[in-house]
C-alpha cells in the first residue's frame, strides 16, 4: 500500500503496509515497563456480588477494570498541561495525526550533577549534529545502547538519561513539534522539581503551548535505520494531560 504525499513543498512515498510500531504494550503484571514508583498495571473483573464477570467464572463477558498511571505505565503521550496549573488535556490537542519525523539514535555523555551524581545526558551539541539542516516536525530520539529491556525496565530510581534544556530549548527554536524518546522523561528523575527540558520545550511558563507533544517510553526496533519518515501519532481521546499513545513510523521510499 504505497501513498504519495506532498507536503510544505516536500513530495515523499511511504509504504502504509510497514509500520514501526514504537509503543510498548500496557499489560498488566510484573515485568511490563514502569517509572515514578508506580505498581503493576492491574485489570480485574468487575464484581458485583457473587457475580464475576469473566467468562472463565461462567459470566457470559469478559468485564474488566483497568487502573493504570498514563506517565507512569509504558508508551504515553503528553501536553504542556503537565506543569500547568491547568490540566490541558492532550485527548484534544491533535488537529491532524500525520507528520514529517527524523529518527536519530544518541549515545548519552558522562556529566556530573550538581548532587555529586555522574548523570548520562542528551546534549545540545549532539542534537545539532544529528539533525537535519532542513528539520522535521517531529524527532524520535533512540539512545544507544538500545538494550533489549526498554520494554519492561521498571526505571524507579534508576536515574535515568535525560536531555540537557538547552536541547530542549533548540529543539523548540528550529520548530519540532512532537518529541519522542525511549526514556521515562526528558528531565533528570530528581531535580527538585525544576522539570527544565519540559519548560524549555513548551516555554513555559511564558506561554501556553497547545501544538507541541512530547512522547516518552518509547521502543525503537534495531532494524529501523536513522533518517527520515512520517509519522502517524494517535492516542485516545483521554481529557488528561497524559493518555498512552501508539506512535507508529512509515519510512520514506
Amino acid at each position: 500500500m504505497i501513498a504519495e504525499i506532498n507536503h510544505h513543498g516536500q513530495q515523499f512515498r511511504v509504504d502504509l503496509s510497514k509500520p514501526i510500531d514504537l509503543s510498548v504494550p500496557l499489560a498488566p503484571g510484573e515485568g511490563h515497563v514502569r517509572a515514578w514508583y508506580v505498581g503493576p498495571v492491574e485489570m480485574e473483573p468487575v464484581r458485583n456480588g457473587d457475580t464475576v464477570y469473566a467468562i472463565k467464572a461462567g459470566a457470559p463477558v469478559n468485564f474488566r477494570n483497568v487502573h493504570f498511571n498514563p506517565h507512569g505505565h509504558g508508551t504515553h503521550t503528553e501536553s504542556v498541561g503537565h506543569i500547568t496549573p491547568n490540566v490541558e488535556p492532550v485527548g484534544d490537542l491533535l488537529k491532524r495525526y500525520f507528520f514529517t519525523a527524523q529518527l536519530i539514535s544518541v549515545r548519552p555523555e558522562e556529566r556530573r550533577a550538581p548532587d555529586g551524581k555522574v548523570d548520562t545526558v542528551i546534549t545540545l551539541e549532539q542534537l545539532r549534529n544529528a539533525i537535519d539542516e532542513k528539520p522535521p516536525e517531529a524527532v524520535v530520539l533512540r539512545t544507544l545502547p538500545n538494550s533489549t529491556d526498554k520494554a519492561s525496565r521498571n526505571w524507579s530510581g534508576a536515574n535515568a538519561t535525560y536531555l540537557q534544556s538547552t536541547a530542549a530549548a533548540w529543539l523548540r527554536s528550529i520548530g519540532v513539534r512532537h518529541l519522542l524518546l525511549d526514556l521515562p522523561s526528558v528531565d533528570r528523575e530528581e531535580d527538585g522539581g525544576v522539570l527544565a527540558a519540559h519548560h524549555a520545550f513548551w516555554d513555559f511558563p511564558n506561554t501556553i503551548d497547545l501544538t507541541r507533544t512530547i512522547t516518552e517510553m518509547i521502543v525503537v526496533p534495531d532494524a529501523a535505520r536513522d533518517g527520515r519518515y512520517l509519522l502517524e501519532l494517535q492516542l485516545p481521546h483521554f481529557i488528561n494531560d497524559a493518555a498512552p499513545s501508539r506512535p507508529v513510523l512509515y519510512a520514506m521510499l
